[in-house]
């Protein structure tokens, strides 16, 4: 897998105090996380209807801007993408239906 995970959320995070006129990502910051959060939302439900409609090209630009906006998310709460590694390599060899089970309710 390439580094391009790394190398944007670390473009994302130089966006942060940025001026939002100039950088799309600076207003998102600028705007907050509910802003932030419902643009994942957006994303997210956008990836779906785009996989459910069988459209693989629609379906990889969807989820790229899932991505994209997730990671302004992490940037906005202090989390960083080996902060999700860590989590997914730690359940590595667990069943999902078991680490599910296993969460607090």
């Amino acid at each position: 897998m390439s580094d391009i995970i790394a190398k944007l959320f670390e473009t994302i995070q130089s966006r942060k105090g940025a001026d939002a006129k100039s950088s799309y990502t600076a207003s998102l910051f600028a705007e907050g996380t509910g802003k932030i959060a419902s643009k994942v939302g957006e994303e997210a439900m956008e990836t779906c209807i785009e996989a459910v409609q069988n459209n693989p090209e629609k379906l990889k630009q969807e989820s790229a801007d899932l991505l994209f906006h997730l990671m302004v998310l992490w940037a906005d709460q202090g989390i960083t993408p080996d902060d999700v590694y860590k989590v997914l390599e730690s359940r590595q060899g667990t069943s999902g239906h078991d680490e599910k089970a296993s969460r607090p309710k």
